[in-house]
């Protein structure tokens, strides 16, 4: 079998699988099919499928495949020399690896990460309660007001691993709801201090 199909896990049973899935429209199936598709790829095509796949497996339940699917999709990317979206990718993977406890695909993440320029710090007692990269993205579009679909749209993750990062980040800084998240949320280095209202 083709070296980079091994390299990205798949198999003569995932394409059967998948085959078989096309025929019934399963997005479990479709989005293996798609997953591995793009690893034979090139180019916009490669781009494409990915694509596909993140968004079909994004609607199933199986989050070790939508992070598979995030993980090879970073790896693609940066690859191809395009290290900050390399970046957004191989964060989703690597946090959503280390929070199902995978963690043979999760130090795959960071070392892509590593790769990437970018330092994955440990997560430790004293850097538990800090905001991770994407939490603060997140959090700052949503106090934008911006939908879980919106925010899901923009960063390319599923509504359900936006919603997954928003109760992390809840938690976090003690808020319930987005409406307290401008006064909780810490300020970026440089940034001006948030507006409250008078009275």
């Amino acid at each position: 079998m083709n070296t980079r199909l091994r390299a990205g896990g798949c198999s003569t049973r995932a394409f059967r699988s998948a085959a078989t899935a096309r025929a019934g429209g399963n997005d479990w199936g479709l989005g293996v099919e798609a997953r591995s598709r793009a690893l034979l790829s090139h180019g916009d095509a490669a781009e494409s499928l990915y694509g596909e796949a993140i968004e079909r497996l994004q609607r199933t339940r199986l989050r070790p495949h939508l992070a598979r699917a995030h993980l090879l999709y970073g790896e693609w990317l940066r690859r191809e020399r395009r290290r900050t979206d390399a970046r957004e990718q191989l964060r989703t993977a690597f946090e959503l690896f280390t929070a199902m406890g995978i963690k043979t695909f999760a130090a795959r993440a960071e070392r892509e990460l590593l790769a990437t320029g970018e330092h994955v710090r440990t997560r430790s007692v004293e850097t538990r309660d800090e905001l991770t990269a994407q939490e603060a993205q997140i959090a700052r579009l949503a106090r934008g007001g911006l939908s879980n679909r919106d925010i899901g749209d923009r960063l390319f993750i599923s509504q359900h691993t936006v919603a997954y990062h928003l109760r992390k980040v809840f938690t976090k800084l003690g808020v319930s709801s987005r409406s307290e998240l401008a006064p909780a949320l810490p300020a970026r280095p440089g940034a001006a201090p948030p507006v409250t209202p008078q009275g």
